[in-house]
């Protein structure tokens, strides 16, 4: 049961949520996730993936805040989905003790700066939003664990993958995590760049 070897507080809301049961895709992605390697997860809408990225990211940082600088990002291909992602992690997580920071990009980027300065756990951002971010000096990635990209499939348009390059590019060191619903050809590209070594977890 990969529910049974989170971390404890994790369990505690699962518990008071009443999600007992995992789902066939987390049932196989949660003990590859929390082994370390950079993973494909494929998998049809509604499978949970995007409730396994909330737990995985949750447990990586053992449910605390720690320093300043981001120690988990997420990319999503918009506002709305950084916003929804950001909503998702507050009722997933216990006593608020992740700072989760969600970009929205219709905010000036000086003022999104200024507030991720003041310390994040969790950065939610579209690549175009952090890599503005990164070319200002505005992230701190050295502290960096882990990097998902939820609904990846929007990497196909040239600005976003473009973007992603870039971001990967200021990363020395993370463990990389690409959800989506089919592998595309161009998902599978980033294998000759951070995505090395990579293991699929795919559910039909």
């Amino acid at each position: 049961m990969p529910f049974k070897k989170l971390h404890a507080d994790i369990k505690e809301i699962l518990e008071s949520l009443e999600i007992t049961t995992p789902t066939p895709f987390q049932s196989k992605s949660i003990p590859v996730i929390k082994s370390g390697a950079n993973i494909y997860c494929t998998a049809p809408a509604n499978s949970g993936k995007t409730t396994t990225l909330v737990l995985t990211t949750l447990h990586k940082l053992k449910c605390q805040e720690v320093g300043s600088a981001p120690r988990a990002l997420i990319l999503v291909e918009n506002s709305e989905k950084a916003l929804a992602l950001h909503d998702e992690f507050i009722k997933l997580s216990k006593y608020d003790a992740l700072r989760v920071y969600a970009c929205d990009d219709r905010e000036h980027i000086e003022l999104l700066k200024s507030e991720i300065f003041e310390g994040v756990d969790v950065l939610i951002a579209t690549p175009k939003t952090m890599n503005k971010l990164l070319l200002l000096e505005g992230v701190n990635t050295t502290q960096l664990k882990i990097l998902s990209i939820d609904d990846a499939e929007f990497l196909v348009e040239k600005t976003a993958y473009a973007a992603l390059m870039a971001i990967t590019q200021s990363i020395h060191k993370c463990q990389y995590v690409l959800y989506s619903e089919k592998m595309d050809p161009i998902l599978k590209r980033f294998e000759s760049y951070f995505m090395q070594y990579a293991k699929t977890v795919s559910v039909k």
